[in-house]
């Protein structure tokens, strides 16, 4: 019933009648103009009990030094204020501490909807194969060793290991992985995975919440567990701000015996420039990038963004665009590039593969006409066989044409290996048992990564490449935008381990991903940043900053402002204290009383806003 109340108390309305009748006070005063109270009693009220109650907490909960906060020392101030009849510098102290609150608590989003939305993605059923039947169960009555039957298009139930069948198994949820993985018996596939083409038989290895897809959830919850609020640095300061204040107080007083420059001393110690120096300043940052579409959901990651040393970046659809494209055509026969496309696309015209579906795609944009094929046939994992113009058609992979005896030429099988080198997914195509070319697709390159890396560089950040791609392909990627540090074939728990081993080298690690399986790195980095527009809800959920215009290169951007945001921060409380301190020696000597002691310290507070509006206002495209 208390904190309810002291919770309308803190509201911004509240705060908002506060301060009117705080003017009211001092207007009044100036005119001469007296009522049965003081209106600044109605701001004691509305803004001081709060922070009474907030000092009494912490000097009851807290530990050791941690029981000595900047809410006590401004709520002694206060009192004795009040205490010598000076009631609007009592009203002042506790009406800028609760606006520096209210700030504060507006630049922080404590939104938990991802690990819900994960959650969902949850498998429910799975099909178990008992006494040569199928008995469709739910996911978590499926035991240890139990054989289980995924049909095309179904999400696989437990981790296990294939038996029978094979399939292309889309790991993206796991890996990231742009493309299906292919899958035959003795191979493990993953919970929460799809299986895409054939019908397989696994024996589950792990089940309930030992399967992958449950620590993964499990890993974003401790995550997000682990994210603590931010440590007010007016608090840190305050165990060693209260004693000195008293302690200075008390000797003015003995030394002058002159309890107006003692209550003073106390006003004039307030640390409420201190306070409003990080919240300010974060809001300014934060309404900067929101201009920018860059989402930041506290002013926790704007502040250590900017103490970001090291920016680890997943690969598909972060540094490229996660998309497949055709790259290569390459004809070993009398056909041209054109009339070979037309042939595989023709062939592939009843493929549900993302490969084909990219291929078809690549040929409509080339206007090219596809020929009608027959006796479709598609052997999962390995290719395609079909009959184009009366010539037999096999596209696939190198297993597939070494199974029906098909030669593959040194020279073609060079290019295979140059292709390969160049992280390209390649397509064999064979006409009449001859084989005849090549088709070569590949993820793209966003053409701005190169730039982007150079820029972080003399930013004194390093890159690295943390990705489920294989080795090949993500060196390839890596080599071309000058990432040196490249970690690969990588599941969830993997790059975790790796963030987490760079933060045990005194590293601050900002992690830069978009898939579902990217949210516990995101969780774990000091810093979470989601491409947003392309990125799973989930990953936008789990980190700590999104960008919604998908354009990576505003990264660069965020740290410039991140790094500026730290710099003013800094340089509102080095000027906050002179204020303070020039203050206090005013104080002492008698120059100011506790009236004009708190528009003198009410001064700096003015001045931190200030300087934080010039923030906003600021160019950090280049």
């Amino acid at each position: 019933m208390l904190h309810e109340f002291i919770e309308k108390l803190e509201s911004i309305p509240a705060t908002i009648i506060g301060g009117i009748f705080l003017v009211a006070s001092f207007i009044l005063s100036k005119l001469g103009i007296t009522f049965i109270f003081d209106f600044a009693w109605i701001t004691i009220f509305i803004s001081g009990i709060p922070l009474l109650y907030s000092a009494i907490k912490k000097l009851i909960n807290n530990k050791g030094i941690s029981k000595i906060s900047s809410a006590l020392l401004i709520s002694i101030a206060m009192i004795a204020a009040i205490s010598i009849g000076d009631l609007f510098a009592g009203a002042e102290v506790a009406f800028i501490m609760a606006i520096g609150e209210i700030l504060e608590n507006i630049t922080t989003n404590k939104a938990k909807k991802g690990l819900k939305n994960l959650i969902k993605l949850t498998p429910t059923q799975g099909r178990k194969i008992q006494d040569g039947k199928e008995i469709i169960i739910n996911a978590d009555e499926i035991l240890l060793n139990d054989i289980i039957r995924i049909l095309p298009g179904e999400i696989i139930p437990v981790d296990g290991i294939i038996i029978q069948g094979e399939t292309s198994i889309d790991q993206s949820i796991m890996t990231g992985e742009s493309l299906p993985v292919d899958k035959t018996i003795n191979d493990e596939v993953f919970c929460g995975t799809i299986n895409r083409f054939g019908s397989i038989d696994i024996k589950a290895t792990k089940v309930g919440e030992d399967s992958s897809f449950q620590k993964l959830i499990k890993m974003v919850q401790e995550a997000e567990n682990k994210k603590s609020p931010i440590q007010r640095i007016a608090d840190k300061w305050a165990s060693l701000l209260v004693p000195v204040a008293l302690l200075l107080a008390i000797i003015t007083y003995f030394v002058t015996q002159d309890i107006t420059r003692a209550v003073t001393i106390l006003v004039v110690f307030c640390p409420c420039a201190l306070v409003l120096a990080t919240p300010t300043a974060i809001m300014a940052a934060i309404g900067q990038a929101t201009k920018h579409g860059i989402i930041i959901k506290s002013g926790e990651a704007l502040e250590k963004m900017g103490k970001v040393d090291t920016i680890t970046f997943d690969k598909t659809g972060t540094i490229t665009l996660g998309k497949l494209e055709v790259s290569d055509i390459i004809s070993f026969s009398e056909l041209s590039e054109e009339n070979l496309l037309q042939l595989v696309s023709s062939a592939e015209s009843k493929s549900e593969h993302p490969l084909a579906k990219a291929i078809i795609e690549h040929a409509k944009k080339m206007n090219i006409l596809l020929d009608e094929s027959t006796s479709f046939k598609m052997e999962a994992g390995k290719g395609i066989f079909a009959i184009v113009n009366n010539d037999e058609i096999l596209c696939g992979n190198e297993k597939f044409l070494n199974e029906k005896n098909i030669k593959i030429e040194n020279e073609i099988k060079e290019k295979l290996n140059e292709l390969r080198l160049q992280g390209k997914a390649t397509l064999l195509v064979v006409k009449n048992n001859n084989c005849i070319g090549i088709i070569a697709l590949s993820d793209i390159l966003r053409p701005e990564v190169k730039n982007i890396i150079e820029e972080l560089s003399k930013l004194k950040t390093e890159s690295i490449l943390l990705t489920g791609d294989n080795k090949t392909t993500s060196e390839y990627f890596a080599n071309l935008v000058g990432i040196k540090k490249v970690f690969n074939e990588l599941l969830p728990e993997d790059k975790v381990k790796n963030i987490i081993d760079l933060q045990n080298l005194g590293k601050t690690v900002c992690m830069i991903g978009d898939g579902v399986n990217d949210a516990p790195a995101l969780k774990t980095a000091n810093v979470g940043i989601a491409m947003g527009s392309i990125g799973s809800d989930i990953a936008i959920e789990a980190a700590d900053i999104a960008l919604m215009s998908d354009n990576i290169s505003k990264i660069t951007y965020l740290k410039r402002l991140s790094n500026a945001t730290v710099r003013t921060i800094k340089f509102s409380i080095a000027l906050s204290m002179f204020i303070n301190f020039l203050a206090i020696a005013l104080s002492v000597l008698g120059l100011l009383n506790p009236t004009t002691g708190a528009l003198v310290h009410n001064a700096g507070s003015v001045f931190v806003v200030m300087i934080a509006a010039l923030l906003y206002e600021r160019k950090f495209d280049k």
